[in-house]
């Protein structure tokens, strides 16, 4: 397996599912910094990175943009059709992108891409066609783990940024 590109859903995977209301609507939402390290290394690897999400989140807006996410799609019920847009537009076919999602919503496109994970506290529908479930919660690193193991059956090191060179 080859992945080219990593998908993530924001809302159970990026966060813990909670969001903080005022009388305005949404004030914040809490990531994880390691989360963030996760994206810096997919993308310093080479991979195309992606955050979709059903909800149009300012907070998510904005940590998208301190990430430098360049595939952010707010506001997306039909997660499949943004995948197979990306896997067009990038040259890439469906078993080249990994996805990570916790809920029911994101099983479609889990189900049709090469690599699927969740949460540890990913809903029962996601861990039932996650090919890896995290040992991380959602908003605690879930996404960073994932990074890893992409990177790892890519042959990227954990801890440097160079690939591992086989010896012969």
């Amino acid at each position: 397996m080859v992945i080219r590109a990593v998908l993530t859903d924001c809302d159970g995977v990026l966060t813990d599912g909670g969001v903080y209301y005022g009388p305005d609507g949404e004030l914040m939402k809490r990531f994880s910094i390691r989360d963030g390290m996760g994206f810096e290394r997919l993308r310093d690897a080479g991979l195309v990175v992606g955050i979709v999400s059903g909800e149009r989140s300012p907070s998510l807006a904005a940590r998208a943009e301190k990430l430098q996410v360049s595939e952010l799609h707010l506001g997306i019920k039909d997660k499949i059709a943004v995948v197979d847009d990306l896997c067009r537009r990038h040259g890439l076919s469906r078993d080249e992108v990994a996805f990570i999602g916790d809920d029911v919503n994101d099983v479609p496109a889990m189900e049709i891409v090469g690599f699927a994970g969740t949460p540890g506290d990913g809903l029962a529908p996601a861990r039932s066609v996650a090919d890896h479930v995290c040992d991380a919660l959602g908003g605690h690193g879930a996404f960073r783990e994932f990074a890893e193991v992409v990177l790892h059956q890519l042959g990227w090191t954990k801890n440097r940024y160079e690939r591992v060179e086989e010896t012969a």
